[in-house]
């Protein structure tokens, strides 16, 4: 199956190929985004410079070519950068995890949420039971991948067949990207706020944020519930959905004056906890990003456009990146239905990272 692109880069990119085998005839062809859908936030920006169009030009002929479905770069409201459609709502996979962080500020700011409660406090348990050692677990240490338990999850895209033998390691002192402590984590979220996780993301956040293309009545838990008790919570979010939510983390958890997350926690959620050289497997160690609490954090220098950035990171390419230092929320999709099974590709987040740089690199306004 052909993997569907946006119809207005497709006749661009085959000229640029016929081009180059020295056809010019349309050189000067204009590359454009599709209009942007009526909104009632984002705008596009500003006519921009010479030199901005044509990198960002180039930028999207790549992209064309790459696992991509979506690419959109927002400043403020304004939308600096579009490829391929905003406004449809496709899983986000892993991506979840980060919303999940955000939703237990409030809870924890109100002592509804303990983080150095254990497992065994709380009366956590799955199938089989768990080991003595794993229920002594703090709730922090499933948000920081850290619990020790290597229970059987119910769904599939993280390292568990690289975790260590059950109840060799102390909860707290090993780091494994493991979607037991995950899943478990929503529901933990689910039990003490009595809140379902779908219903408090609706009305904390997509509601205050007034998010276009949510739909609560698309979400549901899922998993296989004979390997676990604690199903995954899947989302489905837009590309300028996921951009607001970017804004609402680069506000310090505020919007429109409200403050939807305590500001402290969304310092709390993306400062390192685990640093690359700590985690396992070593493959993860490699990739030179950093874990808080369910969110990545790239290990760059000071002079970097990057430094002090964040970002939510799901399977197959869903990316949201939060750039402190340039003002900017920068959204990574592909829409894991347009291919079937194991032939979707996959973009990793050093690649995804390249691709940020060179919009922040790109001779723009902002």
């Amino acid at each position: 199956m052909l993997i569907r692109l946006p119809s207005p880069a497709i006749p661009r990119r085959l000229c640029l190929l016929v081009a180059a085998a020295a056809l010019t005839g349309c050189a000067s062809a204009p590359l454009a985004a599709d209009p942007m859908p009526e909104s009632t936030w984002w705008r596009d920006q500003s006519p921009q410079s010479a030199a901005c169009r044509a990198t960002l030009d180039a930028l999207r002929v790549d992209l064309g070519r790459s696992p991509t479905t979506t690419l959109m770069a927002v400043h403020g409201k304004d939308v600096v950068f579009r490829f391929g459609p905003v406004d449809h709502a496709t899983i986000i996979h892993s991506a979840r995890k980060s919303l999940l962080a955000m939703l237990y500020g409030a809870a924890v700011e109100k002592g509804k949420i303990r983080l150095d409660d254990t497992l065994a406090t709380l009366g956590v348990d799955d199938l089989g039971g768990l080991l003595p050692i794993e229920r002594e677990a703090r709730v922090r240490d499933l948000l920081t991948a850290r619990s020790g338990v290597y229970h059987a999850a119910a769904n599939t895209g993280d390292d568990s067949a690289a975790a260590p033998p059950r109840g060799s390691q102390r909860p707290g002192s090993y780091f494994l990207y493991n979607n037991w402590d995950f899943n478990a984590a929503g529901d933990i979220y689910e039990q003490l706020t009595r809140r379902d996780i779908y219903q408090a993301f609706a009305e904390d956040i997509a509601t205050p944020l007034g998010l276009e293309d949510f739909r609560i009545e698309r979400e549901h838990r899922s998993g296989d519930a004979t390997r676990s008790i604690h199903l995954a919570y899947h989302f489905h979010l837009s590309a300028r959905d996921m951009a607001r939510v970017g804004e609402l983390m680069l506000g310090h958890g505020a919007w429109n004056g409200r403050q939807l997350v305590p500001a402290d926690w969304t310092t709390t959620i993306t400062t390192p906890v685990t640093r690359a050289a700590e985690m396992h497997p070593p493959h993860v160690a490699r990739k030179g990003i950093d874990y808080g609490y369910l969110w990545w954090i790239p290990q760059e220098t000071q002079d970097s456009p990057l430094a002090g950035s964040y970002f939510a990171w799901g399977y197959f390419g869903q990316f949201l990146l939060v750039v402190p230092k340039r003002g900017m929320v920068i959204v990574h999709k592909f829409d894991t239905r347009a291919v079937p099974g194991d032939k979707i590709p996959r973009l990793d987040a050093p690649q995804f990272l390249a691709l940020a740089r060179r919009i922040l690199d790109a001779p723009c306004p902002g």
